[in-house]
């Protein structure tokens, strides 16, 4: 996957050379690099910015690599500070195609950590960049996207990077743990563990991203079998390893290793539809397209509640808790998951109060405790948010619940209505954000489902009362 370019040898800074030739020769020169990126195939790839002397003055990436690379050479593209001035010294540029644009950001930052581009200063001031390790000494290695390399939970570990977007990178995570289903958890887990037997392991192992060492649902050799095979993904085109997983597999196969085959069939298949955008998504989990559609686009919702929050991971699971009740009569609760900032309905429940009835706060305590118990005795793993429906009284009633468990949960807040206040734990002002938040819009989405769900339980009950239906 290296290219043979040359390494930028040491040399004045082009930015401090006189620019090349007359003004009507760089407006030709301008515009002959225009034609030649506009007429670039239409995929994911590297490009590589080079001057007179053949020297690589900039790397980058891009999904669609015409509309990229001819966005350097319109006449009213603003580079910034830092690439303003390469425009007066490229008289050239080389493309590298890639499958997806995950593979042109692992190759962006190899060619940038091989090569030293001038033009490519953010990957060599002061700044804290994104690195991928992958904990080989754990016994069920994790991986991790982290800005501290050097620390000393990832001694030992293989260390991918630095890259350019932390966003981009936690993308390229979570598309390629669709096909390896390695953990991403900060869990510390041994195999002998006796507590595994009756561990929970959490939604990602019930939307096939994650095979739950944690749960001992996966042997270590299996376990480190896909971390070799996402190792050697790293280095090479995933139609390369596609034709390495198919010969294992037929392999595997003649040796009557059906279980072994059964998993590289799986990987195989994952791999072919593997995709860094989400059209996809509909196909592999039950989401409900009218609430997506609702809550716009998931992912930035997501990064948007992130930063609100405060929150130093990504959210990739929320879940909302909600009460219903008509006078008193038949009070139900709900409890709704997104995966994603997308409805996972498997992970859906509901639950009959019994002790509470017209005391929306008992109910809430009910539920929290019902639901979250085996969490806060460490059996399970908690969502990255737990929201509840109501202003500041159904959070402190949430908080109570959780104040009798030994572990407690990373982030609750509670969504009033009407104002569409976000409250949250051991804040004493709420966070009023625009209407057209995307991260509110979010919160507002996972509240509603979590109502409707509610109701529609509470209906259920109330036909059953009522005729004797069997709902």
């Amino acid at each position: 996957m290296h290219p043979d370019i040359p390494e930028s040898p040491d040399m004045p800074d082009p930015r401090e050379s006189s620019p090349i030739g007359s003004a009507d020769a760089r407006s030709e020169r301008i515009r002959r690099l225009s034609e030649k990126a506009r007429a670039l195939p239409r995929v994911p790839g590297v490009y590589l910015m080079k001057d007179s002397a053949g020297t690589v003055l900039y790397i980058g990436k891009a999904l669609c690599l015409p509309d990229r690379v001819s966005s350097y050479f319109v006449a009213s593209a603003d580079l910034g500070g830092r690439k303003q001035p390469m425009l007066d010294v490229v008289t050239d540029f080389d493309v590298l195609e890639c499958e997806a644009e995950w593979e042109a950001l692992l190759l962006e930052s190899r060619l940038v950590k091989d090569i030293h581009p001038r033009f490519n200063e953010l990957l060599r001031d002061d700044k804290t960049f994104p690195y991928l390790a992958v904990t080989m000494r754990d016994e069920f290695p994790g991986v991790y996207v982290t800005r501290n390399p050097a620390d000393e939970r990832f001694v030992g570990a293989r260390i991918f990077g630095p890259f350019t977007s932390v966003h981009a990178l936690r993308s390229a995570v979570t598309f390629m743990q669709r096909v390896f289903q390695y953990r991403t958890c900060e869990l510390d887990i041994k195999s002998d563990d006796p507590a595994n037997r009756r561990f929970r392991p959490c939604l990602l192992h019930s939307i096939g991203q994650c095979t739950a060492p944690c749960a001992n649902l996966v042997g270590k050799e299996r376990y480190r079998g896909d971390i070799d095979r996402f190792l050697r993904f790293l280095g090479s085109k995933r139609s390369a390893l596609t034709r390495e997983l198919q010969a294992e597999m037929e392999k595997a196969s003649e040796e009557r290793r059906f279980e072994d085959a059964a998993v590289l069939r799986d990987q195989i298949h994952a791999l072919s539809k593997l995709d860094d955008r989400e059209t996809r998504s509909g196909e592999e989990y039950d989401w409900q397209p009218e609430i997506t559609i609702f809550a716009g686009d998931p992912t930035v919702g997501t990064r948007s509640l992130q930063r609100t929050l405060g929150l130093d991971r990504p959210i990739r699971c929320m879940e909302a808790i909600d009460i219903a009740h008509l006078g008193g009569a038949e009070t139900v609760g709900s409890k709704v998951c997104f995966i994603d900032g997308r409805p996972f309905k498997d992970a859906y429940r509901r639950y009959r109060i019994e002790s509470a009835q017209n005391d929306d706060y008992r109910s809430m305590r009910e539920v929290v405790s019902r639901r979250y118990r085996e969490a806060g005795e460490g059996a399970e793993i908690f969502p990255d948010v737990i929201l509840v429906d109501g202003g500041l009284g159904q959070l402190h009633a949430a908080l109570e619940a959780f104040e009798s468990l030994d572990v407690q949960p990373p982030m609750v807040i509670s969504l009033a209505k009407k104002e569409e206040l976000i409250y949250v734990q051991r804040e004493s002002e709420p966070i009023r954000l625009a209407r057209n938040n995307a991260g509110l819009r979010l919160c507002q989405s996972i509240r509603d489902e979590a109502h409707r769900f509610a109701q529609h339980y509470h209906h259920i009950l109330r036909r059953k009362r009522t005729f004797g239906e069997d709902g």
